[in-house]
């Protein structure tokens, strides 16, 4: 199983989900005997690769966040005592 295949939220993987629904167009019944297989696969890599991406720059985010929160902790304890 798949996310939904709307472009604008897979812009790394847009070329393989046209090519996938494309052969889904073409193929009515092949699809069910693995016509398309294959592009489910490069589809399902795309998305890994994707969501890799998506989780390295949020890991990054919050580390950027955890910084500016203890920055802010020590500089509200300081300013108490």
């Amino acid at each position: 199983m798949h996310p939904p295949l709307t472009l604008h939220r897979h812009p790394m993987c847009a070329e393989i989900i046209e090519q996938f629904q494309q052969c889904h167009l073409d193929h009515p019944l092949g699809k069910f005997f693995g016509k398309c297989t294959d592009l489910k696969v490069k589809l399902d890599r795309c998305f890994r690769a994707e969501k890799a991406v998506k989780r390295k720059a949020n890991f990054e985010e919050s580390k950027k966040l955890k910084e500016r929160l203890q920055a802010y902790r020590k500089e509200t304890a300081e300013t108490i005592q």
